[in-house]
Protein backbone atom coordinates (compact mmCIF):
# COMPACT_ATOMS: atom_id res chain seq x y z
CA UNK A 1 0.00 0.00 0.00
CA UNK A 2 1.53 3.26 -0.98
CA UNK A 3 1.80 6.13 2.04
CA UNK A 4 0.18 8.70 2.79
CA UNK A 5 2.53 11.20 2.07
CA UNK A 6 2.54 9.47 -1.99
CA UNK A 7 -1.37 9.56 -2.41
CA UNK A 8 -1.05 13.30 -1.20
CA UNK A 9 1.85 14.38 -3.39
CA UNK A 10 0.18 13.24 -5.95
CA UNK A 11 -2.74 15.06 -5.90
CA UNK A 12 -1.71 18.17 -8.34
CA UNK A 13 -0.59 15.45 -10.75
CA UNK A 14 -3.56 13.64 -10.99
CA UNK A 15 -4.99 13.04 -15.29
CA UNK A 16 -8.00 15.27 -15.68
CA UNK A 17 -7.86 14.63 -19.45
CA UNK A 18 -6.15 12.78 -22.47
CA UNK A 19 -7.19 14.28 -25.56
CA UNK A 20 -4.37 13.80 -27.74
CA UNK A 21 -5.10 15.71 -31.16
CA UNK A 22 -3.46 13.20 -32.89
CA UNK A 23 -5.74 10.46 -32.31
CA UNK A 24 -8.65 10.53 -34.56
CA UNK A 25 -12.38 10.45 -33.65
CA UNK A 26 -12.48 11.63 -29.76
CA UNK A 27 -15.07 10.68 -27.40
CA UNK A 28 -14.65 11.95 -24.14
CA UNK A 29 -16.72 10.04 -21.32
CA UNK A 30 -17.42 10.69 -17.74
CA UNK A 31 -14.34 9.01 -16.80
CA UNK A 32 -12.74 7.39 -20.28
CA UNK A 33 -11.31 9.42 -23.00
CA UNK A 34 -11.81 7.03 -26.37
CA UNK A 35 -10.76 7.32 -29.71
CA UNK A 36 -12.03 5.31 -33.10
CA UNK A 37 -9.01 4.13 -35.19
CA UNK A 38 -9.35 3.91 -39.07
CA UNK A 39 -9.17 -0.02 -38.16
CA UNK A 40 -12.13 -1.02 -36.28
CA UNK A 41 -9.62 -0.44 -32.53
CA UNK A 42 -10.66 1.46 -30.18
CA UNK A 43 -8.03 3.15 -27.48
CA UNK A 44 -10.01 3.81 -23.71
CA UNK A 45 -7.49 5.72 -21.56
CA UNK A 46 -8.77 5.98 -17.82
CA UNK A 47 -8.57 9.15 -16.07
CA UNK A 48 -8.66 10.10 -12.61
CA UNK A 49 -11.83 11.63 -12.95
CA UNK A 50 -14.16 10.88 -10.40
CA UNK A 51 -17.89 10.13 -11.18
CA UNK A 52 -21.17 9.95 -9.25
CA UNK A 53 -24.78 10.74 -9.27
CA UNK A 54 -24.31 11.67 -12.98
CA UNK A 55 -21.49 14.06 -12.53
CA UNK A 56 -17.70 14.64 -12.73
CA UNK A 57 -16.80 15.66 -9.05
CA UNK A 58 -12.98 15.55 -8.40
CA UNK A 59 -10.09 13.83 -9.68
CA UNK A 60 -8.52 10.73 -7.18
CA UNK A 61 -4.72 9.74 -7.09
CA UNK A 62 -4.00 7.11 -9.45
CA UNK A 63 -8.08 6.29 -10.14
CA UNK A 64 -7.07 5.66 -13.55
CA UNK A 65 -4.46 3.04 -13.62
CA UNK A 66 -6.42 0.83 -10.77
CA UNK A 67 -9.39 0.48 -12.78
CA UNK A 68 -7.76 -0.18 -15.94
CA UNK A 69 -5.45 -2.70 -13.85
CA UNK A 70 -8.39 -4.07 -11.79
CA UNK A 71 -9.99 -4.56 -15.14
CA UNK A 72 -7.36 -6.12 -17.01
CA UNK A 73 -6.72 -8.70 -14.27
CA UNK A 74 -10.80 -9.71 -14.09
CA UNK A 75 -10.56 -9.55 -17.98
CA UNK A 76 -7.70 -12.61 -17.69
CA UNK A 77 -9.91 -14.27 -14.96
CA UNK A 78 -12.90 -14.24 -17.15
CA UNK A 79 -11.96 -15.10 -20.39
CA UNK A 80 -13.41 -18.81 -20.34
CA UNK A 81 -16.39 -17.36 -19.95
CA UNK A 82 -16.78 -14.23 -22.32
CA UNK A 83 -15.07 -12.82 -25.04
CA UNK A 84 -14.02 -9.51 -24.73
CA UNK A 85 -13.04 -6.33 -26.24
CA UNK A 86 -9.50 -6.37 -25.19
CA UNK A 87 -6.01 -6.72 -27.56
CA UNK A 88 -3.57 -4.67 -25.93
CA UNK A 89 -2.37 -2.96 -22.97
CA UNK A 90 0.11 0.01 -24.07
CA UNK A 91 0.11 1.87 -20.95
CA UNK A 92 -0.70 1.41 -17.23
CA UNK A 93 -3.73 3.75 -18.00
CA UNK A 94 -4.64 2.17 -21.76
CA UNK A 95 -6.76 -0.19 -23.39
CA UNK A 96 -6.82 -0.99 -26.78
CA UNK A 97 -9.84 -2.97 -27.76
CA UNK A 98 -11.89 -4.15 -30.94
CA UNK A 99 -14.83 -1.65 -31.35
CA UNK A 100 -18.20 -3.55 -30.35
CA UNK A 101 -21.77 -3.20 -31.73
CA UNK A 102 -22.63 -1.38 -28.21
CA UNK A 103 -26.05 -3.49 -26.68
CA UNK A 104 -28.37 -0.41 -25.48
CA UNK A 105 -28.82 -2.21 -22.26
CA UNK A 106 -26.01 -2.59 -18.65
CA UNK A 107 -26.83 -5.61 -16.80
CA UNK A 108 -26.54 -4.71 -13.12
CA UNK A 109 -25.96 -8.45 -11.04
CA UNK A 110 -26.72 -7.99 -7.24
CA UNK A 111 -26.91 -10.42 -4.02
CA UNK A 112 -27.18 -7.64 -1.70
CA UNK A 113 -29.93 -5.27 -1.15
CA UNK A 114 -28.52 -1.46 -1.03
CA UNK A 115 -27.26 1.30 -2.70
CA UNK A 116 -27.63 5.29 -3.13
CA UNK A 117 -28.43 6.05 -6.60
CA UNK A 118 -32.05 6.40 -8.50
CA UNK A 119 -31.79 2.60 -9.83
CA UNK A 120 -30.39 1.12 -7.15
CA UNK A 121 -33.17 -1.46 -5.49
CA UNK A 122 -32.43 0.20 -1.94
CA UNK A 123 -33.14 3.27 -2.95
CA UNK A 124 -36.56 2.20 -4.54
CA UNK A 125 -37.44 -0.21 -1.98
CA UNK A 126 -37.13 2.50 0.83
CA UNK A 127 -39.31 4.77 -0.67
CA UNK A 128 -42.09 1.71 -0.88
CA UNK A 129 -41.58 -0.39 -3.79
CA UNK A 130 -41.99 -3.75 -3.60
CA UNK A 131 -41.83 -4.70 -7.44
CA UNK A 132 -38.65 -3.62 -9.45
CA UNK A 133 -37.51 -4.52 -12.71
CA UNK A 134 -39.86 -6.99 -12.41
CA UNK A 135 -39.06 -8.47 -9.38
CA UNK A 136 -41.74 -8.95 -5.96
CA UNK A 137 -39.58 -8.09 -2.72
CA UNK A 138 -41.27 -8.96 0.64
CA UNK A 139 -41.69 -6.30 3.24
CA UNK A 140 -39.34 -6.30 6.34
CA UNK A 141 -36.22 -6.51 4.75
CA UNK A 142 -33.56 -3.63 5.74
CA UNK A 143 -30.31 -2.28 4.10
CA UNK A 144 -27.69 -4.47 2.79
CA UNK A 145 -29.44 -7.60 3.73
CA UNK A 146 -28.46 -10.29 1.73
CA UNK A 147 -31.22 -11.31 -1.13
CA UNK A 148 -32.39 -14.99 -0.85
CA UNK A 149 -30.49 -15.16 -4.37
CA UNK A 150 -28.39 -13.82 -7.33
CA UNK A 151 -30.35 -11.00 -9.08
CA UNK A 152 -30.54 -9.34 -12.25
CA UNK A 153 -31.12 -5.54 -13.09
CA UNK A 154 -30.61 -4.14 -15.86
CA UNK A 155 -31.28 -0.60 -17.49
CA UNK A 156 -31.37 1.17 -20.23
CA UNK A 157 -28.27 3.21 -21.30
CA UNK A 158 -28.13 7.36 -20.84
CA UNK A 159 -27.34 8.43 -24.53
CA UNK A 160 -26.42 11.73 -23.60
CA UNK A 161 -23.99 13.43 -21.71
CA UNK A 162 -25.28 13.75 -17.74
CA UNK A 163 -28.59 11.53 -18.94
CA UNK A 164 -30.10 8.77 -16.49
CA UNK A 165 -29.92 5.02 -16.59
CA UNK A 166 -33.46 4.03 -16.24
CA UNK A 167 -34.70 1.07 -14.76
CA UNK A 168 -36.31 -2.00 -17.34
CA UNK A 169 -37.79 -5.70 -17.35
CA UNK A 170 -35.90 -8.31 -19.29
CA UNK A 171 -39.27 -8.62 -20.85
CA UNK A 172 -39.75 -4.81 -21.54
CA UNK A 173 -36.74 -4.98 -23.08
CA UNK A 174 -37.44 -7.89 -25.76
CA UNK A 175 -40.57 -6.31 -26.20
CA UNK A 176 -39.00 -2.86 -27.31
CA UNK A 177 -36.67 -4.87 -29.76
CA UNK A 178 -33.78 -3.64 -27.53
CA UNK A 179 -32.59 -7.47 -27.55
CA UNK A 180 -34.13 -10.21 -28.82
CA UNK A 181 -34.90 -13.47 -26.69
CA UNK A 182 -32.02 -15.24 -27.45
CA UNK A 183 -29.43 -12.00 -27.26
CA UNK A 184 -31.03 -11.37 -23.12
CA UNK A 185 -31.11 -15.01 -22.44
CA UNK A 186 -27.09 -15.25 -23.50
CA UNK A 187 -26.51 -11.59 -21.67
CA UNK A 188 -28.03 -12.85 -18.47
CA UNK A 189 -26.16 -16.35 -18.64
CA UNK A 190 -22.82 -14.69 -18.76
CA UNK A 191 -23.72 -11.94 -16.55
CA UNK A 192 -24.29 -14.47 -13.65
CA UNK A 193 -21.68 -16.85 -14.49
CA UNK A 194 -19.59 -13.75 -14.65
CA UNK A 195 -20.91 -12.42 -11.42
CA UNK A 196 -20.26 -15.91 -9.81
CA UNK A 197 -16.50 -16.25 -10.89
CA UNK A 198 -16.42 -12.59 -9.38
CA UNK A 199 -17.93 -13.59 -6.09
CA UNK A 200 -15.46 -16.88 -5.99
CA UNK A 201 -12.43 -14.82 -6.61
CA UNK A 202 -13.52 -12.37 -4.35
CA UNK A 203 -14.38 -14.72 -1.28
CA UNK A 204 -11.14 -16.18 -1.09
CA UNK A 205 -9.49 -12.69 -0.95
CA UNK A 206 -11.62 -11.57 2.49
CA UNK A 207 -14.11 -9.65 0.14
CA UNK A 208 -17.86 -9.52 -0.69
CA UNK A 209 -18.71 -8.52 -4.08
CA UNK A 210 -21.79 -6.56 -3.28
CA UNK A 211 -23.06 -6.07 -7.14
CA UNK A 212 -21.71 -5.05 -10.30
CA UNK A 213 -22.33 -3.69 -14.05
CA UNK A 214 -21.63 -5.59 -17.20
CA UNK A 215 -21.84 -4.00 -20.51
CA UNK A 216 -22.07 -5.72 -24.09
CA UNK A 217 -21.24 -5.62 -27.75
CA UNK A 218 -21.17 -7.49 -30.50
CA UNK A 219 -17.93 -8.07 -32.84
CA UNK A 220 -18.34 -8.07 -36.76
CA UNK A 221 -19.17 -11.76 -36.54
CA UNK A 222 -22.25 -10.94 -34.20
CA UNK A 223 -20.91 -12.79 -31.16
CA UNK A 224 -22.05 -11.62 -27.60
CA UNK A 225 -18.15 -9.29 -26.19
CA UNK A 226 -17.52 -8.15 -23.01
CA UNK A 227 -16.91 -4.51 -23.13
CA UNK A 228 -15.78 -1.36 -21.19
CA UNK A 229 -14.82 -2.79 -17.98
CA UNK A 230 -15.21 -5.22 -15.33
CA UNK A 231 -15.85 -6.02 -11.68
CA UNK A 232 -13.73 -2.15 -10.85
CA UNK A 233 -14.14 -0.54 -8.25
CA UNK A 234 -16.32 2.27 -10.42
CA UNK A 235 -18.67 -0.54 -11.17
CA UNK A 236 -19.21 -2.81 -8.80
CA UNK A 237 -19.52 -2.45 -5.06
CA UNK A 238 -16.92 -5.05 -2.44
CA UNK A 239 -17.44 -4.84 1.37
CA UNK A 240 -14.62 -6.51 3.40
CA UNK A 241 -16.02 -9.38 4.51
CA UNK A 242 -14.99 -9.21 7.92
CA UNK A 243 -16.70 -6.24 8.97
CA UNK A 244 -20.25 -6.75 7.31
CA UNK A 245 -21.51 -9.20 10.45
CA UNK A 246 -21.59 -7.23 13.12
CA UNK A 247 -21.62 -3.51 11.42
CA UNK A 248 -24.98 -4.94 9.36
CA UNK A 249 -26.22 -6.14 13.25
CA UNK A 250 -25.58 -2.43 14.61
CA UNK A 251 -27.34 -1.01 11.22
CA UNK A 252 -23.76 1.00 10.14
CA UNK A 253 -22.26 0.36 6.70
CA UNK A 254 -20.00 -1.90 6.06
CA UNK A 255 -16.14 -1.08 5.06
CA UNK A 256 -16.49 -0.83 1.38
CA UNK A 257 -13.66 -0.65 -1.15
CA UNK A 258 -15.12 0.75 -4.28
CA UNK A 259 -16.88 4.50 -5.08
CA UNK A 260 -19.97 4.10 -2.95
CA UNK A 261 -17.80 5.67 -0.02
CA UNK A 262 -18.05 8.67 -1.71
CA UNK A 263 -21.60 8.67 -2.97
CA UNK A 264 -22.26 8.28 0.74
CA UNK A 265 -20.08 11.18 1.77
CA UNK A 266 -21.67 13.36 -0.91
CA UNK A 267 -24.89 11.83 0.10
CA UNK A 268 -25.05 12.97 3.59
CA UNK A 269 -24.21 16.62 3.21
CA UNK A 270 -26.62 17.51 0.11
CA UNK A 271 -29.29 15.95 -2.27
CA UNK A 272 -26.78 14.63 -4.63
CA UNK A 273 -29.88 15.25 -8.15
CA UNK A 274 -30.68 18.68 -6.40
CA UNK A 275 -27.89 20.75 -4.54
CA UNK A 276 -24.64 21.82 -5.74
CA UNK A 277 -22.01 18.87 -4.85
CA UNK A 278 -19.48 20.50 -1.71
CA UNK A 279 -16.07 20.71 -2.46
CA UNK A 280 -13.88 16.90 -1.88
CA UNK A 281 -11.32 17.88 0.42
CA UNK A 282 -8.01 16.32 -0.12
CA UNK A 283 -8.15 13.98 3.13
CA UNK A 284 -11.55 12.29 1.43
CA UNK A 285 -9.84 12.04 -2.28
CA UNK A 286 -6.37 10.32 -0.34
CA UNK A 287 -9.15 8.37 1.43
CA UNK A 288 -10.79 7.49 -1.96
CA UNK A 289 -7.44 6.54 -3.40
CA UNK A 290 -6.24 4.11 -0.39
CA UNK A 291 -9.53 2.31 -0.72
CA UNK A 292 -9.23 1.67 -4.62
CA UNK A 293 -5.84 0.82 -4.67
CA UNK A 294 -6.79 -1.98 -1.24
CA UNK A 295 -9.04 -3.24 -3.93
CA UNK A 296 -6.40 -4.04 -6.79
CA UNK A 297 -4.11 -5.51 -3.85
CA UNK A 298 -6.67 -7.64 -2.13
CA UNK A 299 -8.28 -8.77 -5.95
CA UNK A 300 -4.93 -9.48 -7.49
CA UNK A 301 -2.66 -10.27 -4.70
CA UNK A 302 -0.25 -7.43 -6.30
CA UNK A 303 1.37 -4.53 -4.90
CA UNK A 304 0.31 -1.41 -6.71
CA UNK A 305 3.53 0.21 -7.68
CA UNK A 306 2.79 3.98 -8.84
CA UNK A 307 4.53 5.37 -11.62
CA UNK A 308 7.84 7.32 -11.46
CA UNK A 309 7.60 10.77 -10.62
CA UNK A 310 8.93 13.39 -13.11
CA UNK A 311 7.28 12.64 -16.13
CA UNK A 312 3.41 13.69 -15.98
CA UNK A 313 0.72 10.77 -16.79
CA UNK A 314 -0.35 12.57 -19.66
CA UNK A 315 3.17 13.14 -21.10
CA UNK A 316 3.65 9.20 -20.87
CA UNK A 317 0.49 7.78 -22.17
CA UNK A 318 1.59 10.33 -25.71
CA UNK A 319 4.60 8.36 -25.83
CA UNK A 320 3.09 4.77 -25.04
CA UNK A 321 0.72 5.77 -27.72
CA UNK A 322 3.18 7.22 -30.56
CA UNK A 323 2.91 3.57 -32.53
CA UNK A 324 -0.91 4.38 -32.94
CA UNK A 325 -0.89 7.94 -33.87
Amino acid sequence: MLSEDILRAAIPAVLTEAHFPELPNYYKGKVRENYDLPDGRRILISTDRQSAFDKVLAAVPFKGQVLTQTARFWFEATADICPNHVLDYPDPNVVVGRKLEMLPVEVVVRDYLTGSTDTSIWTMYKSGKRTMYGLSFPDGLVKNDRLPETILTPTTKAVAAGGHDHPITPAEIVFQGLLTQAQWDEVADISLKLFARGREIAAKNGLILVDTKFEFGTDAAGRITLADEILTPDSSRYWTADTYPVRHVDGEEPESLDKEFLRLWIASRCDPYKDPIPDIPDDTLVDFSRRYIALYEGVTGKDFVAPPTGEPVKDRIRRNLAAYF
